[in-house]
């Protein structure tokens, strides 16, 4: 078997870059009471109202108990509310509530501050060529798998 010698490995750069966007993101948005799982799942409430709680973790890229953990404290925070669709009874829709819409607006203008810092050390191309790159990774780690699920 073939190893790479460690100085050619990309994980750790990739690694320690996502550590570095979720550790700033995480600092800006504790100014607002959140953190970034719960930031995430009310972005994906404002894109896609009352989405279920499955859609959530599938879009948040979390397994569905994490999910209904941080839905659950969202909750009680008073930031979305959950209400039951009369046909089928047994599934939940979940929207922001108010107040959770006009958090989400503040603490997104700070988190994408955040990821607007990065955008501008890179030209058009640097960014579609990032993401280009990325995604290979993604499929060469996944290749034929669905890569949004954790």
């Amino acid at each position: 078997m073939t190893t790479v010698p460690v100085e050619q490995r990309l994980g750790l750069d990739i690694k320690r870059a996502e550590q570095a966007l979720m550790a700033e993101k995480n600092r800006v948005l504790a100014a607002h009471g959140l953190t970034v799982a719960q930031y995430a799942v009310l972005l994906t409430l404002r894109e896609s109202p009352g989405i279920s709680g499955a859609g959530i973790a599938r879009a948040c890229l979390v397994t569905p108990q994490a999910a209904s953990a941080v839905l659950k404290t969202l909750e009680l925070k008073g930031l979305v509310a959950r209400s039951r669709d009369e046909w089928t009874r047994n599934s939940s829709h979940i929207e922001l509530t108010a107040e959770g819409g006009h958090l989400l607006a503040e603490a997104d203008r700070d988190a994408a501050a955040v990821e607007q810092r990065i955008l501008d050390v890179l030209t058009d191309a640097e960014r579609t060529t990032l993401r280009g790159l990325l995604e290979r990774c993604v499929s060469a780690v996944h290749p034929g798998g669905d890569t949004r699920k954790p």
